[in-house]
């Protein structure tokens, strides 16, 4: 049997079929909890450090490294993001 290979839209979310509005905050959620877990890495903080940074609890952080994106909002994530030093923009294509 040939595999059948389909060349991504570009967000994962849209190609597993997701309504294009939700795939677009759900593409922005990932990317923000992607850089999020990789400043905590990069700087070595450990849960309860990446907490008292993000101001939340070391449960919170848990659930960020983990990946659980559907315990956080968009704009949770902003304000995370934001806090641990992060410049979030918004951009809107054509």
């Amino acid at each position: 049997m040939k595999e059948r290979i389909t060349k991504s839209s570009g967000n994962v979310f849209l190609d597993l079929g997701f309504p294009p509005e939700e795939a677009a905050i759900l593409q922005m959620r990932a990317e923000i909890m992607a850089d999020l877990r990789k400043i905590i890495t990069t700087k070595k903080l450990t849960q309860a450090k990446a907490a008292a940074l993000l101001g939340v609890s070391q449960s919170r952080v848990s659930d960020l490294i983990r990946g659980k994106w559907e315990k956080f909002s968009l704009e949770m994530l902003i304000a995370l993001a934001t806090k641990a030093g992060m410049r979030i923009t918004l951009k809107r294509a054509a």
